[in-house]
C-alpha cells in the first residue's frame, strides 16, 4: 500500500459517496485508475465495505454507556446470545484483558432502560458502567 492508496482511504473515510472520477481528482489520477486501486484495496480486504454512521442520539438513544463485563462463571456463550439478541441497544462489544472480560458499547433511550440491561446482565455477570458525556472524533 502506498501513499496513493493511503490518500485514497483517507478520502473515501470522509465521503464514501464520491464518484470515481472525484476521487481521481482529489489523488491525481483518472477515475479508471482510481476505481482499478479501489477495486484492489477491496479485493485485499483493506476496504471491507462502505457504510452510513446515524448518531444513535438522533434515533432517540441519547444514553450513551461503556459496560464493563465480569464474568461470574468460564462459560460465555449465554452472555453472548444475549448480547447478539440486543441490536437496538447493544452497538458492539469486545473481549478484552485486564481488569474485565468484555467491553459492551451500549445506546439506551433512558437511564430506566440502562438501569434494565444492567438488572438482565447481573445474571451472567458483575459490571462497572461508564457514561459518555461527549463524543470527539469518530
Amino acid at each position: 500500500m502506498d501513499s496513493t492508496d493511503q490518500l485514497i482511504l483517507r478520502e473515501l473515510s470522509q465521503n464514501g459517496r464520491m464518484t470515481m472520477k472525484e476521487l481521481g481528482e482529489k489523488v491525481h489520477l483518472t477515475g479508471q485508475a482510481t476505481a482499478a486501486r479501489v477495486l484492489k484495496l477491496e479485493e485485499a480486504g483493506i476496504i471491507d465495505g462502505y457504510t452510513i454512521r446515524v448518531p444513535k442520539e438522533k434515533l432517540g438513544y441519547p444514553v450513551h454507556a461503556f459496560v464493563t463485563a465480569i464474568m461470574h462463571e468460564p462459560r460465555h456463550q449465554k452472555f453472548l446470545d444475549d448480547l447478539d439478541s440486543r441490536t437496538e441497544t447493544v452497538s458492539r462489544y469486545f473481549k478484552t484483558s485486564g481488569e474485565g472480560c468484555y467491553l459492551i458499547e451500549c445506546h439506551f433511550p433512558t437511564h430506566q432502560k440502562l438501569d434494565e440491561f444492567l438488572n438482565d446482565i447481573s445474571e451472567f455477570a458483575s459490571y462497572k458502567v461508564t457514561i459518555a458525556i461527549q463524543q470527539y472524533g469518530q
